[in-house]
């Protein structure tokens, strides 16, 4: 069915199909929209699932963990400071090896108090065990809800998913989504199973403590288990599109970079302005292309490393800066075309804080100079040349 929704309605639908057993809420802004839907679905019986208001959104997340542990299928949702809140039992998640699945509307983190989009708040958990994937609109948003529980409930994975969606410029921007049906949802997402759970039958140790000698070997169990997502999403982006017809393209999606000259990587909404700039730069002769990472974890090294292998320089547009050194997300594309052994000049281009408008211009001004080579290395878009580092 044919629906005009927002990046928070759609994800909300998604979630709706996925049939979660325990959805634990707490509001804020951009995300609120997501659990108000979700408990409107429980209130009028289209979804059969236990609704807990919880007091803060360590306790949401605590919630999620606990029902998990129970052997359910479990859901929460946050934004900005309140995933910093939390992000105790982020690690307390992604250790248990619970899979829950988690939105989080992307959102400057304070101070100064903003609640406008960036994605340094999610950026900054990048090493919390979770894996993370970034939606560009909201049919992906809701296509995501769906495939975040095959892929993290996956017996070779277990591992909690958090999937992000620009604060604003997605959550609350209406477009027109294809809503899957129930028994397609069906289909495609099996009930959930795991023996990763309390059970008195078959009594075990959960959440324990671990000396030196074997804590180690668990976290390099956690960090396989994240490798081993990737030949799982591309199972379940198989099955998606047999059932559902939508076809998508693993951890990056590239655009018009095969023969690309100069490349622009970026992650979330922003990637289809950058595409509309390829397309026009392509009319000039210029050959320009776009690459999204659509996870940053697991990182796509290799996937990035092919993609960019023959272009003469790359520009990495983010919104995040961790601040006396880069941007994150250049951080590891640079740490990629390192271990691949390219040369290819990169450069990085800050953008978007605090919500931030980043213009066509802006894009264009990317190219010209990563292709003029007048760039720096860290280059803060809307800042006078003399002040960027």
């Amino acid at each position: 069915m044919e629906k005009f929704l927002s990046g928070d309605e759609a994800f909300a639908e998604g979630i709706r199909l996925a049939c979660p057993d325990v959805i634990s809420a707490y509001p804020i802004t951009p995300q609120t929209i997501v659990v108000e839907k979700l408990s409107e679905m429980v209130e009028d019986g289209s979804l059969d699932a236990e609704f807990i208001h919880v007091e803060s959104e360590h306790s949401a997340l605590s919630c999620a963990m606990g029902a998990s542990a129970a052997g359910v299928r479990a859901f929460t949702a946050t934004s900005s400071q309140g995933l910093l809140y939390m992000a105790e039992c982020l690690y307390y998640a992604s250790g248990g090896r619970f899979p829950i699945v988690m939105m989080n509307a992307n959102r400057s983190t304070a101070l100064p108090w903003n609640i406008y989009g960036d994605q340094r708040d999610s950026l900054s958990q990048l090493d919390s065990g979770w894996i993370q994937a970034y939606a560009e609109n909201a049919q992906e948003s809701l296509d995501l809800a769906l495939m975040s529980y095959y892929i993290a409930e996956h017996k070779t994975v277990s591992t909690p998913f958090m999937v992000n969606l620009d604060g604003f410029i997605l959550t609350h921007t209406y477009e027109q989504v294809d809503v899957p049906t129930p028994e397609q949802a069906k289909n495609f997402l099996p009930p959930y199973e795991t023996e990763n759970k309390l059970d008195l039958e078959n009594p075990k140790n959960m959440a324990f403590s671990a000396g030196p000698d074997t804590n180690y070997i668990f976290k390099y169990k956690e960090h396989a288990a994240m490798f081993r997502a990737i030949p799982v999403i591309k199972e379940a982006e198989q099955k998606f599109a047999e059932i559902f017809g939508r076809q998508y393209s693993g951890l990056i999606d590239a655009y018009k970079a095969e023969d690309a000259e100069y490349i622009l990587i970026t992650l979330g909404s922003i990637a289809g302005l950058c595409r509309e700039i390829t397309d026009k730069l392509r009319e000039d002769g210029i050959k320009a292309g776009v690459i999204r990472i659509r996870y940053m974890r697991p990182f796509p090294a290799e996937e990035i490393t092919k993609a960019v292998s023959h272009a003469k320089a790359v520009a990495v547009l983010e919104k995040d800066i961790s601040f006396g050194n880069e941007g994150t997300v250049f951080t590891n594309i640079c740490s990629a075309l390192q271990g691949a052994g390219l040369t290819v000049p990169a450069y990085n281009f800050i953008g978007g804080l605090g919500g931030r408008n980043i213009s066509h211009q802006n894009i264009i001004e990317i190219f010209e100079k990563i292709q003029s080579g007048t760039a720096n290395r860290v280059n803060f878009i809307g800042i006078e040349e003399g002040e960027n580092s």
